[in-house]
């Protein structure tokens, strides 16, 4: 297991020695998109409002507060918001898109909750793009790690779902669960807990009478 430290935007060569287990810290901006901003990009066809090439989503519906009002470059008075709780959604609820998502985009960082499918890894594969999880239960953690909240798009889905661009700082950690050689971390854990099991229950089975 080794570590490493990501800015965006992240290269193709940032990442190719990366492995599955490896932790991985991020600088640089993080965007939400989870459920609705996948079905908009890759089911509806819609061009992402946030440039995404080589930059690093995150499957999270955030709890943001409003804070103020701020004057942006074109006149407009825009909301600043604060992040109060960003954890982690299951990744896998992305699975059926997140190939597409990964190649209309060219996203490289993945961060989510739990395992995602081989559609996926195939995706990770040809986008030279990596799946990580940040750890569950520690959403309070992960909003200390954001020095500021750039934008929001497409806030129209509500505030889980839409695209929030965050300026990030020493993200993390990070456990690489799919990587750009189509390593699968979680798939090759189940593979070991399963041999590992049927002994167990064997040798339980024969001490516990159980009810048919």
């Amino acid at each position: 297991m080794k570590q490493y430290h990501l800015s965006t935007p992240i290269r193709p060569e940032d990442v190719k020695d990366i492995t599955i287990g490896d932790i991985v810290y991020l600088d640089g901006l993080l965007v939400t998109g989870r459920d609705d901003v996948h079905q908009r990009v890759v089911k509806q066809g819609k061009p992402s409002p946030v440039d995404l090439e080589g930059g690093a989503i995150f499957h999270a519906g955030p709890i943001m507060k409003p804070i103020g009002t701020k004057t942006d470059a074109d006149g407009n008075e825009v909301t600043q918001y604060q992040v109060i709780s960003i954890g982690p959604t299951t990744s896998m609820r992305m699975n059926a898109y997140e190939a597409e998502y990964i190649e209309k985009t060219g996203v490289r960082l993945i961060v989510g909750k739990g395992g995602m499918g081989d559609k996926t890894v195939e995706g990770c594969k040809k986008g030279m793009a990596l799946h990580t999880v940040f750890p569950g239960g520690c959403a309070v953690l992960a909003a200390k790690c954001v020095e500021e909240v750039s934008g929001v798009e497409w806030l129209d889905l509500g505030m889980p779902e839409a695209m929030w661009v965050m300026k990030v700082k020493n993200f993390g950690p990070l456990i690489v669960s799919i990587d750009t050689k189509g390593g699968n971390l979680f798939e090759n854990n189940k593979k070991i807990f399963n041999e590992r099991k049927g002994p167990i229950v064997e040798r339980i089975s024969k001490e516990v009478d159980f009810l048919d």
